[in-house]
């Protein structure tokens, strides 16, 4: 019987990066699957990037290999299932008769392995911004389609206000947006939960502090103060920038607690004591502070958005696309999260899907110009649904980014498309989560015209930049 492509796709990379002795644990996320490596030495990249159904690998602090959405959560299940373990969890290391050399060389390894590890944690700005890609990135499927249900009850609200619809259906509305509300409205717990699986916190107790800064329980009529500015602390204050702050605070006290506390009272005292001085701490301190860090951060990007008009826009648009290819794009979640929260939308989100808008248009550009390459054909064919749908990554690494100047005249088309949505003006989305056509239901007040608009002014800057300018001429039709 011949073997499926799952199947194929988890063997030939267990080959080609060293077999499952080689891997420490493994994980994914949307696109990538993501492997601690114990010796980077026996990874063939060159034959890892080769095989059927991989459109990129990327080295980073983990072995990234790219296969695309839909697939990567089976193709990595399949894997840790060959392993016998369970997604994140360390792969169990077979006992074997080794020579001296043989133990030297793998004892070297684990400690090179765990100096990276350890240094993660110390390489500055980079560090931080991936921890918080880690905290987000688990939360994606929900915001997609917690999302998506919200957009169609903003439709339906839309439409009950005009008169179209009748009385009978805000029931269905109220539904809808109670599903919706589950990510959104506790969105601090699943924060709090996320951030302390990151840091290394007890996970519930993260919750915990993030449910916190809900303030649920305080008196409306002696309301707790704001210790800034005199006024009085809100639900919410400080969204979750100030939860991942408090949280990385947790995960400090309740370490150290844990060295110096007994274990036959550890149980008691590490988690009554963590929460007691991170809970006073969070409300009286980190609440006000980052309050006034994310009113200020929201304020200064709708600013620049306003003044900036069609330079800010094709500025965002055209520099998104790298970001993405670094794994980087994530870190923009909680910017996203906290313009919502304030606003009621996010302004960011329609000018940076353009980005991918602009490598559809670059991609079909390809596609005419170099019919004569199959291979390359096949893949922008298999790409090109999940890239109308906002997901680019096969895109980047399958099809631009491999041939370099089309990458460069993607980014124009999303610079393009970016500077369209610029000068409209106002143009957000109500929720985060797809983008491209996908993010159309989530546009608010009526202004998906505007985004089409730039969706197509993305594809059509991608397509023209990349037919007379980015196509390697080794790869242009006879």
């Amino acid at each position: 019987m011949t073997e499926d492509k799952i199947k194929r796709l988890a063997r030939e990379i267990y080959e080609e990066v060293g077999g499952q002795d080689n891997v420490l644990k493994l994980r994914h996320c949307m696109t990538r699957v993501r492997m601690d490596i114990l010796d980077y030495d026996k990874v063939k990249l060159d034959r890892l990037k080769k095989i059927d159904g991989v459109m990129g690998v990327v080295e980073d602090d983990t072995l990234q290999v790219v296969i695309g959405p839909g697939t990567v959560n089976k193709v990595a299940q399949e894997m840790v299932d060959m392993a016998g373990v369970k997604l994140g969890d360390p792969f169990p290391k077979k006992p074997i008769e080794q020579s001296g050399k043989q133990l030297v060389e793998e004892k070297a390894a684990q400690v090179k392995a765990a100096q990276k590890e350890k240094n993660k944690g110390n390489a500055g700005f980079k560090a931080i911004l991936k921890s918080i890609s880690n905290i987000f990135v688990p939360l994606i499927p929900a915001f997609v389609g917690a999302g998506i249900i919200g957009g169609i009850a903003a439709v339906m609200s839309n439409l009950l206000v005009a008169g179209t619809i009748g009385d009978s259906w805000q029931q269905y509305i109220d539904v809808l947006n109670i599903i919706k509300n589950g990510i959104f409205a506790y969105l601090a717990l699943y924060t709090g939960i996320n951030s302390a699986s990151e840091f290394g916190a007890t996970p519930a107790l993260g919750g915990v502090i993030g449910a916190v800064t809900m303030l649920t329980g305080m008196n409306p009529e002696t309301p707790l103060p704001n210790i800034l500015n005199g006024g009085t602390l809100s639900a919410g204050q400080g969204g979750i920038i100030g939860v991942i702050f408090a949280v990385w605070l947790l995960s400090l006290v309740e370490k150290q607690l844990h060295k110096v506390i007994p274990d036959s009272i550890d149980i008691i005292v590490t988690p009554t004591v963590s929460l007691l001085v991170i809970g006073l701490i969070t409300i009286f301190l980190i609440m006000p502070v980052a309050g006034l860090i994310s009113n200020s951060l929201v304020g200064v990007i709708n600013v620049v958005l306003e003044k900036g008009g069609m330079l800010a826009g094709f500025t965002l648009g055209a520099t998104f696309l790298p970001m993405v290819m670094f794994g980087l794009h994530q870190i923009l979640t909680p910017i996203h999260i906290e313009m919502i929260a304030q606003t009621g939308m996010t302004l960011l989100l329609p000018i940076l899907a353009m980005a991918g808008a602009g490598q559809v248009g670059a991609a079909l550009a390809l596609w005419i110009r170099c019919k004569s390459d199959t291979k390359l054909v096949e893949m922008i064919k298999g790409a090109l649904p999940v890239g109308i749908l906002g997901i680019g990554e096969p895109l980047i690494y399958g099809v631009t980014l491999p041939l370099g100047r089309p990458f460069i005249t993607a980014c124009i088309g999303g610079g393009i498309g970016g500077a369209v949505i610029g000068a409209f003006g106002n143009v957000g989305s109500i929720a985060i989560g797809p983008s491209g056509v996908a993010l159309i239901p989530l546009i608010a007040n009526n202004q998906w015209l505007a985004y089409v608009l730039g969706l197509l002014a993305a594809y059509a800057g991608g397509f023209v930049a990349t037919f007379f300018f980015g196509i390697p001429k080794d790869l242009q039709a006879k």
